[in-house]
């Protein structure tokens, strides 16, 4: 990789910035000076430092958000906040987007990357990735709803969903529930429980695939997936409900 597109990519600034930067003296590979902004480096193999610290360079990036309220699923917007306003400047800089959205009321298990294969095999209709929801509804959830779910409802445009798995924690008033469904259309969730009568007063992604939210991660707060997390999704298979 050259080494301007290396030092642009990470946030050390435009490719003409970099050009000056490199002018300087101040990079250097494996100890030795780059002036030549078309060298090509290698940063798995090569030292490469910049006034003296150690440049960490990764292809990808792959970061579990535990999503507030209030920001939308995008990586810009001129006038509402986005989940990218939560990320740090060094994470940031590697220019990670939303895989799939949640709605800007919605809470919980975000997956943001830079691995646009990875993203596209999480999303594509052939691979059916679940993704399952805690809520609470206004209105008492019974057996009969799930039964529905199980058959698929149809939605206030005609479209009848896929299957989807209801489990009922609590039937009252105002029910919890747990519902996993394998797509992902505009707010389905909340469209299936008004297909049944009923409405979503809270929801809460809490996995996606075999990646399951971390307790420990409070609203707003995320941290990079591990290798073995990583390598589940990229393994993830379909599933019939």
């Amino acid at each position: 990789m050259r080494i301007d597109k290396l030092l642009s990519n990470i946030g050390y600034g435009s490719r003409k910035e970099v050009k000056q930067l490199l002018k300087t003296g101040a990079v250097k590979a494996d100890g030795v000076s780059i002036k030549d902004a078309k060298t090509h480096v290698d940063p798995a193999a090569q030292m490469i430092t910049v006034h003296g610290e150690t440049v960490e360079y990764k292809e990808h990036i792959y970061l579990m958000l535990n999503k507030p309220g209030g920001y939308l699923s995008a990586t810009e917007d001129s006038v509402q906040e986005t989940v990218i306003d939560l990320l740090e400047m060094e994470d940031a800089v590697y220019k990670p987007f939303p895989v799939g959205r949640l709605d800007k009321d919605t809470e919980g298990l975000l997956l943001l990357t830079n691995d646009g294969q990875l993203s596209h095999q999480l999303l594509s209709p052939k691979k059916h990735v679940p993704k399952t929801y805690y809520a609470k509804i206004l209105g008492k959830v019974t057996e009969e709803d799930a039964a529905a779910f199980k058959q698929g409802v149809e939605l206030d445009d005609g479209y009848v969903t896929k299957p989807a798995s209801l489990v009922i924690l609590s039937a009252d008033e105002q029910s919890e529930i747990n519902i996993t469904i394998t797509e992902g259309k505009f707010h389905q969730v909340k469209r299936m429980f008004e297909a049944v009568g009923k409405k979503v007063t809270y929801l809460k992604r809490i996995s996606m695939g075999p990646l399951l939210l971390d307790e420990n991660l409070a609203l707003g707060e995320y941290r990079e997936l591990t290798e073995e997390e990583v390598e589940a999704l990229q393994n993830a298979k379909a599933i019939e409900l």
